[in-house]
This record gives structure tokens, sequence and C-alpha cells, in this order.
């Protein structure tokens, strides 16, 4: 594979994508090590009247049937792990071999 095409990105941005990153993996993290403190924080979160969240009945009836929810989730942070990996070391790679 030939990076010399690849413009180099700021490491501004190389910051802000593994900042980015680091938020998903900390979510995933609670999903799967933390999950009861993790759905009552999303559930306490929704149910605060305080704090407008657009489509808030939507998600409180996802979160009726809770071992769906977290299949769900799981699933999903599985997906994005993967996909969270490869993008980071796609902008690393990027930013260490550009030009």
């Amino acid at each position: 594979m030939n990076f010399s095409n690849i413009d180099k990105p700021p490491f501004g941005f190389l910051l802000v994508f593994l900042l980015f990153s680091r938020i998903f993996l900390s979510n995933s993290y609670k999903l799967w090590f933390k999950t009861d403190s993790y759905y009552q924080d999303i559930y306490n979160s929704l149910t605060n009247e305080k704090t407008p969240y657009p489509f808030k009945n939507f998600f409180l009836k996802r979160l009726e049937n809770r071992k769906r929810w977290e299949v769900e989730q799981k699933i999903f942070s599985l997906i994005g792990f993967v996909a969270v990996i490869g993008a980071d070391i796609l902008v690393f790679a990027a930013w260490v071999f550009g030009k």
C-alpha cells in the first residue's frame, strides 16, 4: 500500500478523532462490564424532565424490554468497536505516513 498520495491530517484532527473514539470505547466498556449502572444512567437521563431529548419516548420504549435492549446494544457495540478501531488505525497511519 502506498501512502505517498495521502495528505497528512493535522495533529489536532488526530487528537479530536481519538477523543471521540475514546468516548465510544468508554461507553462500550460500561455497556459490557457495568451493564446495570449503565442501563440505570440512561434510564434516569431519559426520565429526567429537565433535560429535553428529541425522541425521548422512542428511546424509553426501547428500554422497556431490557434483555432485548442489551442484546441489540452489544451487537451494535461489537460492530462499532471494529469500525472505530479500524478508523483509528487508518487515521493514525495517514498522520504518520502522510506528506
